[in-house]
């Protein structure tokens, strides 16, 4: 059997994150009973000490229970278990732990979806102070590429302030809970440059433009462009 053929036999290893493994223990505690339906869960920082991790990866557990739907948090209060079925929560938790196998392609069929729809009500509803916060991110991203860096976190900010100007709280918060995943996503394939940069930033101008003349169509076309731009950038294939 040649070399090639033989290496084939290797198994990938998959090493799960720290937040996979503290949803999977909080899962197995509800499942079993041990905390019921509106308990509360012991603090960040007392999760975090039992765990012996940073308080980073029990916030970002929460975070996507809390998404989801299991927990509720509160300020200054805590986070408890909602009182959804344990079948329902079951099904849920699933969700939850699969959805951060997903491939970068995966993210962005979403992210595209969203994106669109927030360039196209931000032309309608954001106000002139959204537009010009908009305005001045978008200068902060052309002055950076200026100096040669890649502006990628001014990049982000970009999209994250046209979520706000889109005036959906619910709009706003899956893209804005999105945003990092992309940004690391992003920086792990390498997409980021020079030349990417300078792309995306007269795309930029072209949505800012439209959303600046309050023409919500211009706002998704230019928005749809720039989203295909991203995958050619990135060489990730439409499916």
């Amino acid at each position: 059997m040649a070399d090639r053929q033989k290496i084939e036999h290797f198994k990938r290893i998959n090493v799960e994150k720290p937040a996979d493994i503290i949803i999977r223990q909080i899962r197995e505690l509800i499942l079993n009973g041990v905390y019921k339906a509106e308990e509360r869960l012991p603090s960040e920082r007392e999760l975090a000490e039992r765990f012996g991790v940073g308080r980073g990866h029990v916030r970002e557990a929460i975070r996507r229970l809390e998404f989801y739907g299991v927990l509720r948090t509160g300020p200054q209060s805590g986070s408890y278990v909602t009182s959804l079925g344990i079948r329902a929560l079951d099904g849920l938790f699933t969700n939850i732990l699969d959805l951060e196998k997903e491939d970068f392609a995966s993210l962005l069929d979403t992210r595209e979806i969203l994106e669109i729809h927030a360039a196209g009500l931000a032309a309608e509803r954001a106000t002139e102070e959204e537009r010009e916060t908009l305005s001045v991110t978008h200068r902060d991203f052309e002055e950076r590429v200026r100096r040669g860096d890649d502006g990628l976190d001014e990049d982000l900010l970009f999209h994250i302030r046209i979520a706000g100007g889109s005036h959906s709280p619910v709009l706003r918060s899956l893209i804005s809970i999105m945003t990092p995943e992309i940004l690391s996503l992003t920086r792990g394939l390498e997409v980021a440059g020079g030349i990417r940069s300078r792309e995306a930033l007269r795309e930029h101008a072209a949505i800012l433009d439209a959303i600046i003349s309050r023409d919500p169509r211009a706002a998704k076309k230019t928005m749809e462009n720039h989203m295909k731009g991203s995958r050619v950038r990135g060489n990730i294939q439409e499916r």
